[in-house]
């Protein structure tokens, strides 16, 4: 697009990507390879790898709006009718999820982040390498000789 709304707009998505592969010191696709490799070896990698998807996915879905917004409005009068303004909502929306997910991407980014150095993020980061259920969804194992309730009930029953 000659208009620079993609230019820019992709500028974000740039940024933030060179940024990762600062902080990281590796380019994206070799991020991407060692988060798939080993998910839990180094959480803020899988993080900021699981928003930059997000944030490029959206990236994506924001430069169709604007080129189906574009495309409409060539064609319409001095006017816009509602199917147009709905394509303009579109862009709306994609552009404010779009920087949403590049503020959560800074915010991962930045050590001395608000909310990353207080109690909360202390409690948040203990709960975070959860390995299995929180619920357990088998059945515990019971010492050789007791029964479990239902099988005491089925053998009183039985002996009447």
């Amino acid at each position: 697009m000659s208009d620079g709304i993609s230019e820019e707009s992709a500028d974000v998505v740039g940024v933030l990507t060179e940024r990762i592969e600062a902080r990281f010191d590796m380019g994206m696709d070799q991020l991407k390879a060692a988060v798939a490799a080993a998910p839990t070896a180094n959480p803020d990698a899988t993080d900021v790898v699981k928003w930059h998807g997000l944030l490029v996915e959206v990236q994506s879905v924001l430069e169709r709006a604007e080129d189906d917004l574009l495309a409409a409005l060539q064609t319409q009068p001095s006017e816009v009718d509602d199917p147009t303004m709905g394509l303009a909502h579109r862009v709306n929306v994609a552009v404010t999820v779009r920087d949403g997910r590049a503020m959560v991407v800074r915010w991962l980014l930045d050590p001395n982040a608000p909310g990353k150095k207080d109690l909360a993020a202390e409690r948040l980061a203990r709960l975070r390498p959860r390995t299995g259920p929180a619920v357990q969804t088998s059945t515990p194992n019971r010492p050789a000789g007791s029964t479990a309730p239902a099988t005491a009930w089925r053998s009183a029953r039985a002996a009447r």
